[in-house]
């Protein structure tokens, strides 16, 4: 079985992580809990030239490295891992973090994972090439049965595979979010993900 994880907030609570960054460096003080926009920007009502430095602050090595991990991540991803499931990391992270980024899952047990960084959001420079950067055409080659997603702008990317499973990690900025189809299922946390999963053929 192949299975496709985000990044953030489905592994790790960046959007707690940046909840407190825009209170610490803008006084924007919009809790996790009522984050209602994925677009960061959106969320925290910030200009172009703060959103500008709230990304650069927010992807700094130390402050990447700091995101705790959501719990459970690692212990199902690691399951998975042990009974022979394919699992890739596909994020939307720029790909300049793809180093701090491997560390982070180094450090919480998931050095077996495979992480890919591709552009799902339009801000990176195309010239780039690296092992780790994936392109588009190249990742809807790639076939998956199970999807672990949190942001509603990536659904986008499954609609090239009708009989994907889709987990959606549920978050404030998804709750009020219409699902495309019955293949997506919103999920509470990583036990519900565990349940659904568990020896089921094809996710």
């Amino acid at each position: 079985m192949n299975i496709y994880v985000d990044f953030d907030d489905c592994l790790c609570e960046s959007g707690r992580f940046f909840s407190g960054l825009a209170a610490d460096m803008f006084g924007k003080n919009v809790p996790y809990e009522e984050m209602r926009f994925f677009n960061l920007q959106q969320a925290f009502r910030l200009t172009d030239e703060e959103y500008r430095e709230l990304l650069i602050r927010g992807h700094e090595d130390e402050m990447l490295l700091s995101i705790e991990e959501t719990p459970g991540a690692s212990a199902v991803l690691n399951e998975w891992i042990r009974r022979g499931e394919n699992v890739t990391v596909i994020t939307g992270r720029p790909y300049r973090t793809y180093e701090v980024s491997r560390l982070w899952l180094d450090r919480h047990g998931l050095g077996d994972v495979q992480l890919l960084l591709m552009d799902k959001y339009g801000r990176e420079d195309h010239t780039v090439k690296a092992d780790f950067i994936l392109e588009p055409e190249d990742y809807y080659r790639m076939k998956f049965d199970c999807a672990v997603e949190d942001s509603p702008s990536a659904f986008r990317f499954f609609g090239h595979l009708p009989e994907l499973k889709v987990l959606v990690f549920e978050r404030p900025w998804n709750r009020e979010t219409e699902l495309p189809g019955n293949n997506f299922i919103r999920c509470s946390g990583w036990e519900t993900i565990r349940a659904i999963t568990a020896g089921e053929p094809g996710c």
